[in-house]
């Protein structure tokens, strides 16, 4: 099976599991006679409702994001919790202020019996879709073209895992080796272990990977070659990939790395889902809940900005600029005006620096303020950006860095922010030294991302805002 193929049927297992389930509780509670009721409730409204319902929940706790590899216990615990946790949410939800009568207690009673038949039917139709995918999987059929990186003995037994296992879904279209350095380069072509060839190097993955179609990168390199997989990282930006390493014994031992096992055979995943779809949901929901509220409240405050920027300088009131958003995807990036008309118009694309004269005495406040950066609030709204994130940047600067600073497109994985770790523990960039210093605090984050850091940053941002701390 296709994973959009995969994640319909596995949708559909759910639906008609839910619909099951409630029309069980449904004859348990209304033809069993067991309670009384004065009339007799709707079937088909509450039962599609609590359908769509579960999807829902379903889907925020990442029960459709999982692979063939996954396994079946952990998603029948993640199953468990998430219907816990959901008839928690609907008994508090249709009851809390219900009289407490025998009738009513026995209801109380009964939901739980739904939880049971929940989850009896939906695990028994995902285990099936499971036991299906498996059967098509050792067919060859539904397997994900996937690349391994290496050409050592690590490379060799993953290889060697594969074809051992189909029911791990990858397919092996061939063998990508590292540079080596210091000794004369191997050939590209003629090399080949169990009848897969090498088809590149580290610099032709972005090419292979549309060339294939390929889902997914195994790295199998040798502890000498540990200076090779930020280059395979920084091939991989941009691109929906998943990407797993055979980890050290060290990183196992120490628990440096988390390892999942697969046929007992130990892979680290690179770069994992970064928020859960729950969180993931909270974090969008607040960021258009703030700045909803802000661009609303504030509106007799930005018409004054307004008007002060008309009056102490020549030029339009807000400034845009084309910025790269999550995935390098470019957006227009919009700011109330706080530097002269055309300030780049001789010198090129050039960094801020403290005391810029090329700010105008109302920019300096604004600045000082953090009140320049509010049109980007819209900017939130429109979904190119969130609350809390790095600092979006130009392309010219992105190209330039990257080149220098590795890892430095990581920042691209998720939404660039109005504020972040990076602007509340460090100034402007006004050199290479301050992009490196703030490229630590962003992948701090982005490893650390969670709505509860969010409202940490967004306190700190409003500490530093009251107390006039910004960089003029």
């Amino acid at each position: 099976m296709r994973q959009k193929r995969e994640w319909h049927y596995t949708v559909l297992a759910d639906f008609v599991a839910a619909n099951v389930a409630f029309v069980l509780y449904y004859w348990l509670r209304i033809k069993t006679g067991w309670i009384a009721y004065s009339i007799e409730p709707e079937l088909v409204l509450p039962m599609l409702v609590l359908s769509a319902y579960w999807i829902i929940w379903f889907a925020l706790f990442g029960l459709y994001s999982l692979g063939p590899s996954q396994s079946r216990i952990d998603e029948l615990m993640t199953l468990f919790r998430s219907i816990v946790v959901g008839l928690l949410v609907l008994f508090f939800a249709i009851f809390i202020d219900d009289e407490v009568t025998e009738s009513h207690a026995n209801s109380r009673f009964l939901i739980f019996g739904y939880g049971v038949f929940m989850f009896g039917l939906v695990a028994g139709g995902r285990l099936s879709i499971r036991f299906i995918q498996r059967k098509l999987l050792q067919a060859g059929i539904g397997s994900r073209n996937t690349i391994i990186v290496g050409w050592s003995t690590k490379a060799f037994q993953l290889s060697d895992m594969i074809v051992k296992y189909p029911t791990l879904g990858y397919k092996i279209v061939g063998f990508v080796r590292p540079s080596v350095k210091g000794s004369r380069e191997l050939p590209s072509k003629g090399l080949s272990h169990n009848g897969v060839s090498v088809i590149g190097t580290i610099p032709d993955i972005p090419s292979l990977m549309k060339r294939h179609e390929v889902h997914d990168i195994l790295i199998g390199l040798d502890s000498t070659e540990h200076d090779q997989l930020v280059n395979v990282i920084n091939e991989c930006n941009g691109h929906e990939v998943s990407m797993k390493i055979m980890p050290d014994l060290y990183d196992i031992v120490s628990g440096q790395a988390r390892i999942s096992s697969i046929y007992g055979f130990p892979l680290m995943e690179v770069m994992p889902q970064i928020m859960k779809p729950w969180e993931a949901a909270l974090k969008r929901g607040l960021d258009l809940l703030v700045s909803s509220i802000i661009l609303i409240i504030g509106i007799p405050l930005w018409l004054i900005v307004v008007l002060a920027i008309k009056w102490s300088s020549k030029g339009p009131v807000f400034y845009k600029q084309d910025r790269l958003g999550k995935n390098g995807i470019v957006f227009k990036l919009y700011k109330f005006r706080s530097m002269t008309h055309d300030a780049e118009h001789k010198s090129g694309p050039v960094w801020a620096r403290k005391d810029d004269p090329r700010v105008t005495p109302v920019g300096k406040y604004l600045r000082r303020a953090h009140l320049d950066e509010v049109p980007q609030f819209l900017n939130v709204l429109l979904g190119d950006m969130s609350l809390v994130g790095p600092r979006p940047e130009r392309s010219y600067f992105v190209q330039k860095l990257a080149k220098d600073i590795p890892l430095y497109k990581r920042r691209l994985k998720v939404r660039p922010g109005i504020t972040g770790w990076a602007q509340v523990k460090h100034k402007y960039d006004e050199s290479i030294d301050d992009v490196r210093t703030k490229l630590k605090y962003d992948l701090f984050y982005i490893e650390n991302i969670s709505w509860r850091l969010d409202l940490k940053i967004l306190f700190n941002t409003l500490y530093v805002m009251i107390l006039g701390k910004g960089h003029t």
